[in-house]
């Protein structure tokens, strides 16, 4: 049997297969012809020469990123290492440049990453690192897409997503914190003792001024009470010193009877007796009396004698 037909035909389709290939979307095919580069093939179904031409290599077109982590030294001798996530993409119109001109891309960019960050961060306090973190990145985006355009490569964002400083640096800077917030904390908590003392002595003096205000009121009611007391008495016949003698003696004996309701009171009585209270309002009687006498003396003084 002849096997020649059918080592032919095969060989046919293989060259038939061997002329189509395929371009993934978001892509770009790099085919040469004879070694030498002859186009650059898009998404989709492409035809080649078979053991003509060749696909040399393929670029995806899509955003990558690329993370650079460098160690560097502040303006106040602090090492510390800062994460730079560098996002690009290969220009769809300069595939040429970008498969032909760089073997290693991603060394490219690490090494201008690297460049400017250690040109950058020496010219700042540890602060400062994080407060313009984002004029870091600027300064990396400007620097790579100045440097990789001519390469085919578009820098589309720098972001420095880390700042790792060395770990006693932390602790300090902690520390720092810590203290700042307690002295905050002791001067809100300064300002609420006063705040608290101050309307403590306003409630106080308030209750002073109203205590003293009921303490009138009340003995200008007693005063109003025993005038009227006394008016009553002097309807009877009482005159007013012993009006108030008898009004005096009759508190008296109130005083006694209230203290003995108190089971539990630990006031102390000195010896007391009837006698006690009639020998008062006698007493009593005879002071308002000679009271009277003297202001009625001083009242009306008696003439000075002259001598001839």
């Amino acid at each position: 049997m002849n096997t020649v037909p059918f080592i032919i035909i095969a060989l046919i389709i293989l060259l038939i297969f061997a002329s189509f290939y395929t371009v993934k979307q978001q892509s770009a095919a790099i085919l040469e012809r004879f070694g030498r580069f002859n186009t650059i093939s898009q998404s989709g179904l492409r035809f080649k020469i078979p053991l003509i031409d060749r696909v040399a290599g393929r670029l995806s077109l899509k955003i990558q990123q690329l993370d650079v982590i460098i160690e560097t030294k502040t303006l106040d001798d602090v090492f510390v290492k800062l994460k730079v996530s560098v996002q690009y993409k290969v220009i769809r119109e300069k595939v040429y440049d970008a498969f032909y001109k760089l073997d290693y891309p991603h060394d490219q960019i690490t090494s201008y990453v690297f460049d400017v960050v250690r040109a950058e961060v020496p010219k700042m306090k540890l602060d400062d690192v994080f407060v313009k973190k984002d004029d870091i990145a600027i300064a990396v985006k400007t620097e790579l897409n100045d440097a990789m355009s001519d390469y085919g490569f578009d820098i589309i964002k720098t972001l420095v997503t880390d700042i790792d400083p060395d770990a006693q640096v932390k602790e300090a800077m902690n520390r720092i914190n810590a203290s700042e917030r307690e002295k905050i904390a002791a001067q809100f908590e300064g300002d609420a003792q006063r705040i608290l003392i101050v309307e403590r002595a306003k409630a106080e003096a308030e209750s002073k001024r109203l205590q003293g205000q009921g303490i009138a009121d009340q003995r200008r009611e007693i005063a109003r009470g025993l005038e009227e007391s006394v008016e009553v008495l002097n309807k009877v016949g009482i005159n007013s010193q012993e009006a108030s003698a008898l009004i005096v003696v009759t508190q008296h004996y109130d005083t006694l009877q209230s203290i003995g309701q108190e089971t539990n009171s630990n006031l102390i009585l000195l010896p007391n007796s009837p006698q006690a209270g009639s020998q008062m309002l006698n007493d009593m009687v005879a002071s308002f009396t000679a009271s009277n006498q003297i202001g009625e003396a001083m009242k009306n003084p008696k003439p000075k004698k002259t001598t001839k």
